[in-house]
């Protein structure tokens, strides 16, 4: 979540004194660093994941589970017996203090053998953060959200909310579950201040046979939404867990490129990651987290909300991209920008900043930086860029590029942020391995899969309704085989089964993936394990598998002590969590991964090329890999 920067943080109010000085040096920052490193070229791709664990303490007796407030812990204990890791990996702080963020300790390189290292990395990550737990009574899972954050008594050691406090003034959400590094309450306060009151996440409740209708549980607050579980603090949004991916490019053309065009696929990916279906004891009727940190971090004034031209921000700080980097015609939102740092990013006469660049440069300037502190403001703009970071890092967006940091030997890169976390490594590592393969074959095949932009926003609000894997169409484009960047695209809207598997008009992305691959010597290994990921897409595109959203819920209803009313229990939660640890060391999961994660295990001698060719629509157009077209 951003640089972790030491220091004294600054309030609010010393941070708005400080609002245009920050702006001003943080433009500085970024021309120089894009003069600085205009020439820098790498060969080859290189890329890493990100993953967040959730921690856990289970009370057998009492069939209760909680957030298991040991980070600080932990990540002590690890870093005393970090040099004897088998694979050198890195932990840090996240949000809460029952969070831990894990990554390689070097970057994946652009060879397909590496696509076998990803899931054995993760396996060693949770593998040593399990070795300093109590194994009766202690856990690590990847899940995406815990379904009883800030209900009574959710986290261990206890804690109370303070709605009084200095920090979150949450009824539900106590301070001391936020982690104590400078950053974390710093900004939790700071958006609550610059908002001029507490955050205001409404969910719609997913309303079943004895739910309440209408449904309302806090009839005194005005915030709180009939038929809505209202929660009031960044924790709620923050406290979530996904993937991340970052891809470093050969150059800052490829950049921009893996920039656009994976942004186009982020809504589709996060419908197959769903897994977020349950918030505060509810079953709601969404599957995904997305909305809900974006407005458990949106610092707009009511004022700004009704008159976003006031300020210019037209959404939270977390949301979709505004505008694409290589594309003007397809950039069809008419972005809000800071006009002087347009003008001034121009007037620079960099080579590699041109209009593109700057309008999304100028855009994420409409915001006031939020976070500061006392020993980082008299920086030297030629070697630093904290005041750029300030706000390119609390603008969190579906795609988010990112220049090499200066002094370093790190290339151009771009992130890609709406994997939500699954229950098991192989899942996990299944839906890193196919954005990589994804990457590579779009790059192989100069694919184009631009769209206006307007449209991937409108896919990003389908992606997150429930069971929108099945029930929601998303536009896509048809002829992505046509290499000009701006030449008229044929839009059509198409199921995810339809986007991954193919029709009789569209191939399908895994068609597409598989042609790549399949002109590749692979090692009977490494192909068996890409097959069975690619295989985990296309099943929970066609329904024959279930997203863990649809999984959870699908635990829920039909759990014995569920009474229909949309009511997640604290015993019900004891046993899905339990059931979750089960299936995270092992346990077979027909529903959600069949046997796929067995079949990626084996050393399937008898592999063949064609093994590549299931779930295919029959249908569906051939991929030729030759001619690029089909």
């Amino acid at each position: 979540m951003g640089i972790l920067v030491r220091g004294e943080p600054l309030s609010w109010e010393e941070t708005k004194a400080l609002s245009d000085y920050i702006k001003e040096h943080g433009v500085n920052q970024f021309i120089n660093l894009m003069r600085t490193m205009k020439q820098r070229k790498y060969e080859g791709l290189k890329w890493g994941d990100e993953i967040e664990y959730l921690l856990f303490k289970f009370d057998h007796q009492k069939k209760r589970v909680y957030l298991h407030r040991k980070t600080q812990e932990y990540l002590e204990r690890l870093g005393k017996h970090n040099c004897n890791f088998e694979m050198p990996v890195t932990f840090v702080e996240e949000y809460g203090s029952f969070q831990i963020e894990s990554t390689p300790n070097k970057p994946f390189l652009d060879d397909f053998e590496e696509l076998n290292n990803v899931i054995r990395d993760m396996r060693h990550r949770r593998k040593e953060l399990m070795l300093l737990m109590d194994k009766d009574t202690e856990t690590v899972l990847t899940l995406t959200n815990f379904p009883r954050l800030g209900c009574p008594d959710f986290c261990w050691p206890p804690a109370k909310p303070s709605p009084h406090g200095n920090v979150s003034q949450s009824i539900f959400f106590p301070d001391e579950c936020i982690n104590p590094h400078p950053r974390f309450p710093n900004l939790t306060r700071n958006i609550r201040q610059r908002r001029g009151k507490k955050v205001e996440i409404n969910v719609p409740i997913f309303k079943d046979k004895n739910t309440p209708d209408p449904f309302i549980e806090f009839p005194d607050i005005p915030a709180a939404k009939p038929d809505h579980v209202y929660m009031d603090a960044m924790g709620f949004g923050m406290g979530c867990c996904c993937i991340q991916m970052t891809f470093q490019a050969c150059n800052l053309d490829e950049a921009k490129v893996l920039y656009d065009q994976l942004a186009v696929v982020t809504p589709i990916v996060m419908a197959l990651s769903a897994a977020a279906p349950i918030y505060r004891g509810y079953l709601c009727d969404v599957d995904c987290r997305w909305d809900v940190i974006s407005a458990a971090v949106d610092d707009r004034t009511d004022e700004e909300i009704k008159n976003p031209g006031k300020s210019k921000a037209r959404s939270s700080r977390y949301s979709t991209i505004n505008s694409f980097l290589r594309s003007e015609k397809f950039s069809d939102v008419n972005p809000p920008y800071d006009e002087e740092v347009f003008k001034k990013l121009l007037d620079a006469n960099v080579e590699n900043i041109d209009t593109l660049m700057a309008r999304h440069i100028a855009h994420l300037f409409i915001r006031d930086p939020i976070s500061a502190f006392s020993n980082r403001i008299e920086l030297d703009d030629e070697t630093d860029t904290d005041h750029f970071e300030s706000l390119q890092s609390t603008n969190w967006q579906n795609m988010r590029f990112k220049p090499p940091p200066p002094g370093s030997d790190i290339g151009w890169r771009v992130e890609f942020r709406t994997i939500e976390a699954q229950i098991t490594d192989f899942e996990n590592a299944a839906f890193v391995s196919f954005c990589i393969l994804l990457s590579r074959a779009m790059a192989s095949f100069k694919c184009n899969f631009y769209i206006p932009l307007s449209l991937v926003q409108i896919n990003m609000e389908r992606a997150q309704k429930r069971d929108a894997v099945l029930q929601e169409k998303f536009y896509f484009r048809k002829n992505i085989q046509c290499c000009t960047c701006d030449c008229d695209p044929e839009i059509v809207e198409m199921t995810i089964d339809e986007i991954i598997n193919g029709n009789g008009e569209f191939p399908g992305i895994c068609k597409v993936i598989r042609a790549y691959i399949n002109n590749m010597d692979l090692e009977f290994v490494t192909a068996t394990r890409i097959c069975s990921y690619i295989s985990l897409m296309q099943k929970r595109a066609s329904g024959e598998l279930l997203t863990t959203a649809a999984w959870l819920r699908q635990f829920v209803q039909t759990h014995p002590l569920y009474k229909q009313d949309s009511v997640v229990s604290e015993e019900m939660t004891y046993d899905l969590l339990m059931e979750c640890n089960e299936i995270t060391n092992g346990k077979a999961c027909p529903e959600l991964i069949g046997t796929l994660r067995q079949t990626s295990d084996h050393n399937n001698k008898h592999f063949r090329r064609d093994s590549y060719q299931t779930n295919d629509d029959p249908s569906s157009p051939v991929f030729d890999a030759e001619s690029h077209v089909w």
